[in-house]
């Protein structure tokens, strides 16, 4: 995930599409094959310049791979995945959302980029390159109010549950919060830009009123919390 973050973050800034895919046309006319400049050849997934237990953040910076860094970068990329798996379910339950967190798996990668980028090392050109800006908070924000109008009033802890849907998603925020622990001492000690801590704090509470929108559509009734000596309904 870190180099990953690392490469996303320079391929943001300096890919560009019609530089690297151009159009072959066949002799004697035909369809059009489209192939990069290098051919035929693929770069391999795996580069051995982390076997010794050190990776390199955005600003190439080398780090041992048990950083604060690599840890917040790690949980993030679980975070996306663990959205990646509801987001499965709420497709085959055919939920009109699924866009958002299509979105929101990209938002992440800006976030990645932001934290593989901390400012003790990092130049000028590499914070314009990955800076974070507080519009997408402002959007999740827009999301919560608009499911919230749909719900009814919280007024008992709800338990993970509604159905496989409901359920992933909580699986999520559970992620996102912990995304947020790992990220939050980056952010206070200047290394990463405030406005990507608001979007996990955010996000952890779109991801709960999402779980909760998706079992009201699915008809599905959410599990509330009782003393255990009278047990859960």
């Amino acid at each position: 995930m870190a180099a990953a973050a690392a490469r996303c973050a320079q391929l943001r800034s300096v890919l560009r599409p019609a530089a690297c895919v151009r159009a072959i046309q066949p002799p004697g006319g035909g369809e059009r094959s489209y192939t990069t400049k290098s051919e035929d050849r693929i770069p391999k997934i795996y580069t051995k310049t982390g076997d010794k237990g050190f990776s390199s953040t955005f600003t190439g910076e080398r780090r041992p791979k048990e950083d604060h860094i690599f840890e917040a970068l790690g949980t993030t990329d679980e975070l996306s995945s663990a959205i990646g798996l509801a987001r499965e379910f709420c497709l085959e339950k055919g939920h009109s959302f699924t866009d958002q967190l299509d979105k929101i798996q990209c938002v992440l990668q800006d976030v990645g980029s932001n934290i593989a980028t901390p400012r003790s090392s990092a130049r000028e050109s590499h914070i314009k390159k990955t800076k974070f800006s507080s519009q997408p908070v402002a959007e999740l924000e827009s999301w919560i109010d608009s499911y919230t109008e749909e719900l009814p009033p919280l007024t008992s802890f709800i338990l993970p549950s509604g159905g496989k849907s409901s359920a992933a998603l909580h699986v999520a925020r559970a992620v996102c919060r912990r995304a947020e622990r790992c990220v939050a001492p980056i952010i206070r000690s200047g290394e990463a830009d405030p406005d990507v801590g608001k979007y996990l704090n955010r996000l952890s509470d779109y991801l709960f009123t999402l779980a909760r929108y998706a079992a009201l559509k699915e008809g599905n009734s959410e599990r509330i919390y009782t003393r255990p000596e009278g047990g859960c309904v």
